[in-house]
């Protein structure tokens, strides 16, 4: 129960020894409490696709045991989900869990952009878009909280690879970093307030982050309006006085004395203001307070009913590549070969501090048997070995027989945890050899072969064409075995669409050239080019595009509507698509929706995703999903005005089943509220001008005034004004025959300059 308490008062009893010992663990897992004052440990511990609570205090790295938990879908299957609630029940689920532990906040969500497919933590980040990535993590963070336990948002920011994660320096431009490495982090912060958010190990810009200012305090606090404290991850302070001044309240783990007596030595001498460490504790004691009077002591956790809620974010995690003369889903008559040691070995998730101890672990192969009801005959071959790369002749042998005595093989790949890990990145993206050359075999043995991959990141398919049918089930949790069944035998309908770009090969990458940097130096010199967009940009085809998915079923779409034509930047737009199931099974659709700018005077992707709605439909069955877009929608990041701009202008709604796939397109008219903010002066071009009404007026009767330009066809005015399009205004005063002067000039940048200020 609540309880009104003094937190002012609280501190003022505080010695500074006693403050500066808030503001570091009491060991691996806790926080430091005061007993004379009432102030109680509390517990945080790893997440965040399950509780991983550890059964002794020195271990984080996931080395030891910890208590049976809920093993969950990895972040990489959820968010191919795209289904908000179903995250959110997820939350709540393991919230629960939390609070039968007496856990107060949960680790996560990670919501670091994927920047390259070799990042070897990129089975625990959502996806390479930061739209997607923060309606995802919001309703995660609203889901768990909504129990009483609060989550830690992670790894603030630009920690996109494990190589050299504690010392590499991310070397982003502005208006990168805002759209992309930032933006996942600022929408779920806004949308769900996480308790906590978890600083990164590595430099932004020259700057630990740790100890960097503009981002734990200027905007994570200020701009963002963030109310709980910032949590170092476990081991990265660099400097502590630096990191409490620019905004770190809380190091992790126990620092055995050394930070606090840094603290107080800081204090002591001038060098840290105690104002700036009662700001600290304050926050920090906010949120112990507010985690102890959310204690639910009754909690009882229906385990069993977790597993099935497993199972569920499975099935819909789970993505169907390709469906070739629809060979899914399965006859349950018949022979099917059951190829693969990850049939009853299964990845089923990845590798680190995320790791679980699962309540319970499904068998494919048995639930395979199980979802078959007796009515097929499976027969299982190993086909490789899931600890070795070279191919095994014999065990290859083995497979090819049973395939070929078979009506269909199912063949279960993918990456052992050898392959993907936090701590390192992947070199490549490819299988293992021995799995490449079994599905090869199998492909010309049995022509009828579906793969079934287990892996938390893209792989290139090199052997794509020896299948006809290919899902990729990711990381799967515990109950990964009881979906795979489910949707291979079409008790449930595929319904996952990707959350990143599937490369063909790894150079196609746009970060190929500088991933993972030299040195402790990496530079994010694609830009804003990241995924989808740069695909786009570059017109190069994927191996599967940001997006997609199949189904058993069709989707057709119609009476796309916008509720106006002409709206300004401060209004909002609202937008609906009819979808009709038009096939002959119950099915869900991810309907999505992409901007386009159609003219810009910056350089911006093709599209970027502003929404998604998914919907369930019943065979005919129509819906309309509904999007609501605002000025974010339109706008980039103006790193010289330091805050999103809209230009006036055209821009395309782009309703797609991928960002590959637009099936609708609508166009709409936004007008920026926004004075230019410019100042012009006597270098500044014919084209910068034109962008002011004023000033396109002004470049029109100049042109037209000039001595050479009399008499010209329009074809060749339309050319010299290309030609003058970039010359500055002084240059006029050469080509003008007189007729333009330095008074001339003085006067009309005086003229442009008073009507700026004035609209500003």
């Amino acid at each position: 129960m609540s309880q009104l308490r003094d937190i002012k008062s609280l501190i003022a009893q505080m010695t500074l020894e006693e403050k500066a010992s808030m503001c570091s663990g009491a060991d691996t897992w806790h926080t430091r409490g005061i007993k004379r004052l009432g102030i109680p440990s509390v517990m945080v511990t790893d997440g965040p696709h399950g509780l991983r609570k550890q059964s002794t205090s020195a271990d984080h790295l996931g080395l030891f045991d910890s208590v049976p938990a809920t093993c969950f879908p990895s972040a990489a299957g959820v968010a191919s989900s795209w289904n908000r609630n179903l995250i959110r029940r997820m939350g709540e689920a393991l919230g629960r869990e939390c609070q039968a532990e007496e856990v107060a906040v949960l680790l996560g969500p990670g919501v670091n952009i994927k920047r390259s497919p070799l990042c070897g933590r990129n089975f625990e980040y959502f996806s390479e878009d930061p739209y997607l990535t923060s309606e995802m993590a919001a309703h995660h963070i609203q889901g768990v909280q909504s129990q009483g336990v609060g989550t830690s948002l992670k790894h603030f920011a630009a920690n996109n690879q494990e190589h050299r994660r504690m010392t590499s320096d991310s070397i982003v431009d502005e208006r990168s970093l805002r759209e992309i490495y930032l933006a996942s982090f600022e929408g779920a912060v806004k949308q769900a307030q996480p308790w906590t958010v978890m600083c990164a190990y590595n430099k932004v810009n020259g700057e630990f982050a740790s100890e960097n200012k503009e981002l734990l305090t200027d905007i994570l606090k200020d701009e963002w309006g963030h109310e709980g404290f910032v949590v170092s991850d476990w081991g990265a302070v660099n400097d502590r006085v630096k990191g409490l001044a620019a905004g770190l309240e809380l190091e992790m783990p126990t620092s055995h004395g050394e930070g606090e007596r840094q603290i107080v030595e800081a204090v002591r001498s001038g060098e840290l203001t105690e104002a700036t460490l009662d700001a600290a504790v304050d926050r920090l004691l906010t949120i112990v307070f507010r985690a102890v009077d959310s204690r639910r002591s009754d909690t009882v956790v229906d385990y069993e009913e977790h597993h099935q809620l497993a199972r569920e974010i499975a099935r819909e995690s789970m993505v169907l590549l390709k469906n070739e003369d629809d060979i899914l889903p399965l006859s349950k008559e018949g022979k099917i070969a059951v190829i693969g040691a990850m049939a009853k070995e299964p990845r089923f998730q990845g590798s680190g501090s995320s790791q679980i101890r699962p309540t319970r672990l499904e068998d494919i192969s048995e639930e395979l048997t199980k979802s078959a009801g007796g009515m097929a005959e499976l027969r299982y071959a190993k086909g490789y070995e899931l600890n070795g790369e070279v191919p095994d002749e014999e065990l290859i042998a083995e497979a090819i027989q049973i395939a070929i005595e078979s009506d269909i093989a199912v063949l279960f790949a993918g990456l052992p945890s050898r392959y993907e890990s936090e701590g390192f990145d992947r070199k490549h993206l490819r299988m293992p050899a021995n799995q490449v050359a079994l599905i090869e075999a199998i492909g010309k043995a049995q022509p009828n072969l579906v793969v079934v991959l287990s892996n938390g990141a893209p792989v290139e398919m090199p052997w794509l064409g020896s299948a006809k049918g290919v899902l990729e089930a990711y990381l799967g949790g515990q109950a990964l075995g009881g979906a795979i069944a489910d949707l291979l035998f079409g008790d449930a309908n595929p319904s996952g669409r990707l959350a990143e770009t599937f490369p063909v090969q790894l150079s196609d990458n746009p970060s190929y050239l500088f991933f993972p940097g030299e040195g402790n130096k990496v530079d994010y010199r694609e830009g804003i080019f990241v995924g989808y967009r740069y695909y786009d940009k570059k017109n190069i085809t994927p191996l599967f595009p940001f997006g997609h998915g199949l189904s058993y079923t069709t989707f057709s779409y119609s009476e796309l509507t916008v509720d106006k034509k002409t709206l300004k930047d401060t209004d909002t737009l609202s937008v609906k698509v009819k979808v009709t199931n038009a096939g002959s099974r119950a099915g869900m659709e991810v309907v999505q929706l992409y901007v386009r700018d159609k003219e810009s005077s910056v350089i911006r992707p093709d599209k970027e995703l502003k929404g998604f709605d998914k919907i369930s439909l019943e065979p005919g069955e129509s819906k309309f999903a509904a999007f609501e877009l605002d000025k974010r929608s339109f706008a980039y990041y103006n790193d010289e005005a330091c805050e999103w701009t809209v230009e006036t202008g055209e821009y395309e709604l782009l309703i797609g089943r991928s960002s590959q796939e637009i099936v609708f397109s609508e166009q709409v008219t936004v007008e920026s509220t926004r004075a230019s903010g410019m100042v012009f002066h006597r270098n500044s071009t014919l084209s910068e001008i034109s962008q002011i009404a004023s000033g396109e007026k002004f470049v029109n009767q100049l042109i037209a005034n000039l001595p050479f330009s009399s008499g010209l066809a329009d074809e060749h005015k339309a050319m010299l004004r290309a030609f003058m399009e970039h010359m500055p205004l002084r240059g006029l005063i050469s080509f003008s025959g007189g007729k333009f002067t330095e008074a001339g000039l003085s006067a009309i940048l005086l003229q442009l300059n008073d009507q700026e200020a004035d609209k500003r």
